[in-house]
Formats: structure tokens, sequence, C-alpha cells
């Protein structure tokens, strides 16, 4: 007889606590891909004056010794005007100069002649705010 008695429904959690933590490492690994590229590990300069910038679509990171590093890549000022020059309509794009506090003033404005000379006009300088 007990063939015929109705059994009670049950919730199965394992398969959704499955499908969470699939959810959890999708949106850390999406999270972690939206975070701009870090580049070289430096000491920003400080400003008193610093006001933030909008996110830039490019970071060029200068080390102190004046390597150049564009999303992840090594690269020679001439690279680096070769670089943006192919960029899609490059007169629209932002691009941020992130370097070390020692980076040479000579190091910086070829830079920044790299990025004019590429057509683009929207140029930051990456600082951390004094305290």
């Amino acid at each position: 007889m007990r063939y015929f008695e109705t059994r009670k429904a049950r919730i199965e959690i394992i398969p959704m606590i499955d499908i969470m933590f699939f959810l959890l490492v999708f949106f850390v690994m999406v999270t972690l891909h939206m975070i701009p590229a870090t580049g070289i590990a430096s000491s920003l300069p400080d400003s008193r004056t610093a006001a933030p910038l909008p996110h830039p679509r490019l970071v060029i990171t200068m080390a102190s010794d004046d390597d150049l590093e564009l999303d992840h890549r090594k690269m020679t000022v001439a690279g680096l005007a070769a670089e943006l020059a192919a960029q899609p309509d490059p007169s629209s794009l932002s691009v941020t100069i992130a370097g070390d506090r020692h980076v040479s003033l000579e190091g910086l404005l070829a830079v920044m002649d790299a990025c004019r000379g590429a057509g683009i006009s929207q140029v930051g300088i990456a600082a951390r705010e004094a305290r």
C-alpha cells in the first residue's frame, strides 16, 4: 500500500548552490576584467589641485626608467605613436598618462608629443590627491 501514498515534493538545493557559485565566479571574472589596466606599479606624484577625469579609453603607464606600457604591452615612443594613430577616430580618444613620480620631463613630453602627433587632444596626467 505504500506504493499509492502521495510523496512530499522536495526542493533540491544542491543544483541551485552550483548555479550560485557559477554566477559568483562569472561576476568576479567580469569585474576583474573591467578594472582598467594597472600597468607598471608606480608611485604617482601628489597634486593639491588634482581633479577627477572621465574614465579614459587608453592608459599609458611610464616607469621611472621611461619604459612605456600600453594595454600590458611594452613599447617605444615610436611604437606608441603608431599604435595611437592606428586607433579608430583618434580625435575622440581620451588618454591618461600614469607615470611614476621619478619620470623624466623629457620622457613625459615625448609621450605627449606622440599623442598629439596621432591626433589625440584629450590627454590627462594621473596624479594622487595630496593629503
